[in-house]
């Protein structure tokens, strides 16, 4: 699967919650994990409704994907299985550090080369009475 149980709880952290602690995190990734085994998929029908919301959760934030498939009964009726799988590059690309977006604005020092001497300052002198 190419999923650890370091890596899982590094992207739930990572994309989920930066302040959350690491216990919870790792509980809530080997609960994860749990369902998978040594597989890269399981069938949604295995899961509880209480399990099935933390898979939307992990849905929600890119880190889980769904996938179904159809296949003939014997009766000929079709039959749709769904299936939830993890995203292990999604997992990767949230485990690396984020660069920092910085916009640097051009105008933002315009003014620091004019020494102070240069500005004039209001006095009591320079006070205009308001025309209305």
């Amino acid at each position: 699967m190419g999923m650890s149980l370091a890596s899982l709880t590094a992207a739930i952290q990572t994309h989920i919650d930066p302040d959350m602690e690491t216990i919870t995190a790792e509980g809530m990734a080997e609960h994860a994990l749990g369902f998978f085994g040594f597989y890269d998929r399981i069938i949604d029908n295995a899961l509880e409704p209480t399990d099935r919301n933390l898979f939307y959760m992990f849905q929600d934030y890119d880190l889980l994907t769904t996938e179904s498939e159809e296949t003939t009964l014997w009766d000929g009726r079709e039959w749709r299985i769904h299936y939830w799988k993890f995203k292990p590059e999604a997992v990767n690309a949230l485990e690396k550090p984020k660069k920092e977006i910085v916009n640097d604005d051009p105008y933002a020092g315009v003014y620091d080369d004019v020494p102070e001497g240069l500005w004039r300052t209001l006095s009591d002198d320079d006070y205009e009475e308001p025309l209305f």
